[in-house]
Formats: structure tokens, C-alpha cells, sequence
């Protein structure tokens, strides 16, 4: 860096001395002594070779260069305000970005209330979701694309994340009104594998506790349909070609209006769905102030 730019002190300076037009006057708006403002300004003429003012013992008065130099501090000045006002509003989360990356059932049946009532209190942050199955959102938040984000199950032991359980997830039956889960009653799991199933794809996280739950009755699954969407699923069981079971942290992405739940007696496991962020790094002050908004919820605690 050339040694002859000036700095942000030096700008203030001739600001100060322009518009007080006395060294003393000057000194005291900027708390400092009349000769550290005149050394300053000495210093700043011999270092841009020219002179700002025109000064005796009674008088200082700007030259053009100084006039022509105050426009240019002056806009240095309001730029460099206007910044750290932005900075400060960054700090204090008035401002910022969040990216929030979650499995589709709980960027859809979890997160728009939460989000709803963060916008409310930080209405300029702003906010992006990413909607991916659990490996993708592990991935996210590891390479940074992500701030945080909710997933279920665990991460292991030797990932860089962090994961901290916010709420078990139950699976519930899923049908047509006029097919196998018409009769309102609780319905065994070993029941409704015999009928015909509509299941998530292998390697999700649904489909993993589908799976362990056909394990521990020593039944294996052989489902009619097998779906990569929610939103297929449940357009499946809607027009009768079999059943499902869910968490019910899904079911807002399901057509509900044409569908009807059962609870299962004996599943024997839920869904954990938990906050991941990386360990280790210092999160931006949007995500604080969102981890703070889940603690005032209930959902997230302390530790």
C-alpha cells in the first residue's frame, strides 16, 4: 500500500478544520490537542504534496486543493459511517443471511412457523432454505453452504458436526377413507406390512426406520410402490393403491383433505429430529439470534 493514501483520521481532520476553521475549535471537536490536529494536517499536506490550508497565528483558511480534498473526505467519511452502521446492524442480527438446509418434511412442517415468527422480529435477515434428504443436509452444513440444519437420526462420531436432538417424530398409518385403515382404531404393525405398501426409497431416513421396525417383527418388506417424494406417496394412498407410514412431521406435504391416519401399536422406534452445525467454527450472529428464537419455542435447550 502507497504510504501517501490517507487515512480515515486524517479525512475527519480536515473535515473538522474546515468547518471550524480554527485549530483550537477543531482540537476540541475531535478530543484531541490543537497541536496533534496541526501536526496532522502537516503531515497529510507533505504527504499528498500540496497544501490544504492557508494558516497564521490567527487565521485557517482553506486552498482549493483543500476545498477540492473536504469533498473527497467527506464522502469518505459517510462511507465509511453508512459501512459500519451496516457491520453494527450485522452484529447485532438486524441483518445477515441465513441458510437453513432440512429434510423436506421439516422445512415443510416445521420450520415455516418458526420462520414466520423470526421474520416478525428480524424482518431484513435474509433467509434461504435448502430442501434435501439427510446426506445432502449433513453435506451442506459441513461444507459451509449451510449455517445449520435439521435432519434426523444422529451424525457419526467422526463427522465435524454437532448434532442436538430437538423432538422424537411418531409414525403414524396413512390411507384412503374407503381403504384398510377405514375402521378409526389402532392398527399393529404387523398388520399393516401384510397390506399393500407404499414405501420411501432406500436411504432415507423413513425408509431406514421402516425397515428396522420389519426387522425387529422379523418381517421383510416388499412394498408395491417405492417413492423418492412425499408428495408422491401420499398421491398414491389418495387414489387407493395402498398404505403408508409416516412421521407426522410429513403430513403437511401430504393431500390430508383426502386422507386419514391411524395410530400404530407397535412400531418401536420414532424419528429423532435433531439441529446439526458444524463444530468447532463460530456461528454468524443471524444464526444466534435463530437458536435463540427456537430456545424461546421450547424446541432447543440450553447446553
Amino acid at each position: 500500500m502507497k504510504r501517501n493514501i490517507p487515512t480515515l483520521t486524517d479525512f475527519q481532520v480536515v473535515i473538522s478544520l474546515m468547518r471550524t476553521g480554527s485549530f483550537r475549535a477543531a482540537s476540541v471537536e475531535l478530543g484531541l490537542s490543537a497541536s496533534a490536529v496541526s501536526r496532522q494536517i502537516s503531515a497529510l499536506e507533505q504527504r499528498l504534496g500540496s497544501r490544504l490550508f492557508d494558516r497564521d497565528t490567527r487565521n485557517v483558511s482553506p486552498t482549493a486543493s483543500g476545498l477540492a480534498f473536504a469533498r473527497v473526505a467527506e464522502r469518505m467519511v459517510n462511507t465509511a459511517e453508512d459501512a459500519m452502521a451496516e457491520y453494527h446492524a450485522y452484529l447485532s442480527a438486524k441483518n445477515g443471511r441465513l441458510t437453513i438446509a432440512g429434510l423436506p418434511s421439516v422445512t415443510a412442517g416445521l420450520l415455516p412457523r418458526l420462520l414466520r415468527s423470526f421474520s416478525v422480529e428480524h424482518p431484513n435477515i435474509d433467509l434461504r432454505i435448502i430442501d434435501a434428504l439427510s446426506g445432502s443436509v449433513l453435506e451442506a452444513v459441513e461444507t459451509g453452504l449451510a449455517d445449520i440444519g435439521f435432519t434426523a437420526g444422529t451424525v457419526s462420531a467422526r463427522s465435524r458436526l454437532a448434532f442436538q436432538p430437538l423432538m422424537d417424530d411418531e409414525f403414524v398409518a396413512i390411507g384412503a377413507p374407503d381403504g384398510p385403515l377405514a375402521k378409526n382404531q389402532i392398527h399393529d404393525w404387523a398388520d399393516l406390512v401384510e397390506m399393500p405398501f407404499i414405501a420411501m426409497a432406500e436411504g432415507t431416513s423413513v425408509r431406514e426406520l421402516i425397515d428396522g421396525a420389519c426387522q425387529r417383527i422379523g418381517h421383510t418388506l416388499a412394498p408395491r410402490f417405492e417413492v423418492a417424494h412425499l408428495a408422491t406417496a401420499g398421491a398414491l394412498v389418495a387414489e387407493g393403491l395402498g398404505i403408508t407410514a409416516l412421521p407426522t412431521l410429513t403430513l403437511p406435504v401430504l393431500p390430508m383433505e383426502r386422507l386419514i391416519q391411524r395410530r400404530i401399536r407397535d412400531f418401536g422406534a420414532r424419528r429423532r429430529i435433531g439441529l446439526v452445525r458444524r463444530s468447532g467454527h463460530s456461528l454468524s450472529p443471524a444464526t444466534t439470534a435463530f437458536l435463540a428464537h427456537i430456545r424461546k419455542t421450547g424446541l432447543l435447550h440450553s447446553g
